[in-house]
């Protein structure tokens, strides 16, 4: 069982203030300026904690910097090849995906991540232009 520490309070608290997936730099950034006696490991284990223990969801996503998400739900992401956006996208789960993983592999799929990469609305307009 995880203790709630101060800590570990202030770093849930301050990615839930979030409506996009922050890296761990952003929330240090974010954090210290209020608590700088906080430092980026211990924002890096509590992280590791929460995610293990349900409370936030970790998106790895390939390239890129680790992103974490105050939803817990099972849902998709974009990513902007070009800004870096990441946003959640509500459709509903491919659940035949895991059946048919389960199918052709002989296998026991428990979950599915699938992350979405192209550009986003303001990226490819820009590209337009």
């Amino acid at each position: 069982m995880q203790r709630n520490t101060v800590q570990r309070q202030i770093i849930l608290e301050t990615l839930k203030k979030y409506d996009t997936h922050p890296t761990v730099d952003e929330l240090y950034n974010d954090i210290h300026e209020n608590h700088p006696s906080i430092s980026r490991t211990t924002i890096y284990r509590n992280l590791r904690q929460l995610a293990q223990g349900g409370q936030i969801s970790k998106v790895v996503l390939p390239d890129n910097s680790d992103r974490y998400d105050k939803r817990t739900d099972q849902h998709y992401h974009f990513l902007c090849k070009t800004c870096g956006t990441l946003f959640d996208v509500d459709i509903d789960r491919a659940e035949s995906i895991d059946a048919k993983v389960q199918e052709k592999y002989e296998v026991q799929v428990e979950e599915h991540e699938i992350v979405f990469m192209g550009l986003c609305k303001e990226c490819s307009s820009r590209e337009l232009v």
